[in-house]
């Protein structure tokens, strides 16, 4: 059983006309107001923010943001282009999964009988895992990877009690030699 909050609004389930799992790179200006000049440029759009994670870069005057986005598709291009005017923005634009690699971090508490223990372990070494809290009638589990590899993982740990999941958004980086 999670005690995640679920809902039964079928307005809520994703369209077939909505693009989900882009993944955009900016590299802007570390200033105050420029993420929530960026989020306006998607709701005005109708775009949903999946994910935001934002870092300061190795130089303190500049950030890494990375979102993760969804949307209608048909204004993707636009979104971008639109993103890359904006003052404070050095650039803006979509990673393509061959060219990249993108991943995402998840902490995950499972509340378990010391009879679950060994299953919880099993699924969690499948995956990759680390537990970084063994308690009595606890873990918590680290869990990397792609994002389809942590909603595996999730998935499976479900038929336990989890009762609590916190994920880090996306993370990209360009392959080879090209920049992010």
């Amino acid at each position: 059983m999670t005690r995640d909050i679920v809902t039964s609004d079928s307005s809520l389930a994703p369209s077939p006309d909505i693009v989900g799992g882009h993944t955009l790179s900016m590299f802007v200006n570390n200033k105050p107001g420029v993420l929530m000049r960026i989020c306006q440029v998607f709701a005005r759009r109708a775009y949903n923010l999946d994910s935001v994670v934002v870092s300061r870069g190795r130089d303190p005057q500049f950030s890494r943001l990375t979102l993760g986005i969804s949307g209608d598709p048909a204004g993707l291009e636009q979104i971008i282009k639109q993103c890359n005017k904006l003052i404070d923005v050095i650039h803006c634009f979509e990673h393509d999964e061959r060219e990249s690699v993108t991943r995402e971090l998840a902490l995950v508490k499972v509340l378990i009988d010391p009879g679950d223990r060994a299953e919880v372990l099993q699924i969690l070494e499948h995956f990759g895992a680390k537990t970084v809290d063994l308690g009595a009638s606890s873990i918590i589990a680290m869990i990397y990877g792609n994002s389809e590899k942590v909603d595996a993982a999730v998935h499976l740990l479900s038929k336990f009690d989890i009762v609590e999941t916190v994920r880090t958004g996306k993370v990209v980086m360009a392959r080879g030699e090209a920049s992010t």
